[in-house]
């Protein structure tokens, strides 16, 4: 019940004290679930940047599950909200949760299968949009972190964060803080996973590939669209940002125009949070992509 060295260094650094008092708690509280409903550690632990899972069976029939342990905070606290109004359909099963310290009891999924993995570059952009189709075709439940609220602090944030990069970054901040203005009125009502990658997809016994590890929000589809676009880019490059931004928009029914200024809001976001952070520039991957959504045609 040894807590990995590298999810204490994410803990401390993303958290603080908090982060340090979660990781100090954590063999007591995974005794605690172990014991209270019922189960039986069945291999290694795994980690995350942010949770502990272990692989568990039930004593009482033998099921195999997977006991996540989180700090719960805005994002975590989300997740069984999520997963519960999906019940399965595309994404890993909720057994069971504890409200107070967001522990859960989750389906157990293949941990050595992610989607990433896969080698076929354009097979898995395909898994993804169908599994991002499904999801956000659930209405997002009531009390969830919105779209509106997030993409309007962005906006504002947007020209003291290009103030302090150079002028080309500065003047995409500025291209991407205009296009989100234009949708900013319309931010969409639907259950958004927030992070689906590839990584965040496994396979499985009940379905081929189920979504797993979400932070919800209500919204646009069109803001979930970035990290498909963003990965396994050197296994084939000719996958590249228009080829993948076709499939996604049109397997989700997406308005393109809609989803290129939702798709700029997210990297948008990732751009202010590395000018927070102290980056000196922009990330090359996601500039390029921006700028190919904001050509003619893009």
């Amino acid at each position: 019940m040894r807590v990995p060295e590298e999810l204490v260094a994410s803990q401390i650094r993303f958290n603080g004290e908090a982060g340090r008092a979660f990781v100090a708690a954590l063999p007591g509280r995974a005794e605690e679930f172990l014991d209270r409903w019922g189960l039986r550690l069945t291999g290694p632990s795994m980690y995350g940047v942010a949770s502990w899972v272990l692989p568990v069976t039930r004593v009482s029939d033998g099921t195999p599950a997977a006991l996540k342990l989180q700090l719960l905070d805005e994002e975590s606290a989300g997740e069984p909200v999520a997963l519960r109004a999906w019940d399965g359909s595309g994404a890993v099963r909720l057994l069971a949760e504890d409200p107070g310290t967001g522990t859960m009891l989750l389906e157990r999924l293949d941990e050595g299968r992610h989607l990433s993995a896969s080698g076929d570059v354009r097979g898995a952009v395909g898994v993804l949009a169908g599994l991002l189709a499904r999801l956000v075709a659930v209405p997002a439940p009531e009390g969830l972190r919105g779209l509106g609220e997030i993409a309007a602090r962005m906006v504002a944030a947007a020209p003291e964060a290009a103030a302090r990069l150079g002028p080309e970054d500065a003047a995409l901040v500025r291209d991407c803080a205009a296009a989100v203005r234009e949708v900013l009125g319309e931010p969409g009502d639907r259950l958004l996973h927030w992070d689906l990658h590839y990584d965040n997809i496994l396979a499985a016994e009940r379905e081929p590939w189920l979504a797993i590890d979400p932070k919800p929000l209500a919204g646009d589809p069109g803001f979930e669209l970035l990290p498909a676009l963003t990965d396994l880019w050197e296994a084939d490059p000719s996958a590249g940002t228009r080829w993948r931004f076709d499939l996604l928009t049109e397997r989700l029914g997406l308005d393109r125009g809609r989803a290129r200024a939702w798709t700029l809001g997210r990297v948008l976001q990732n751009a202010l949070w590395d000018v927070a952070d102290g980056e000196p520039a922009l990330d090359p991957d996601q500039v390029s992509i921006a700028r190919t959504l904001l050509a003619p045609g893009g």
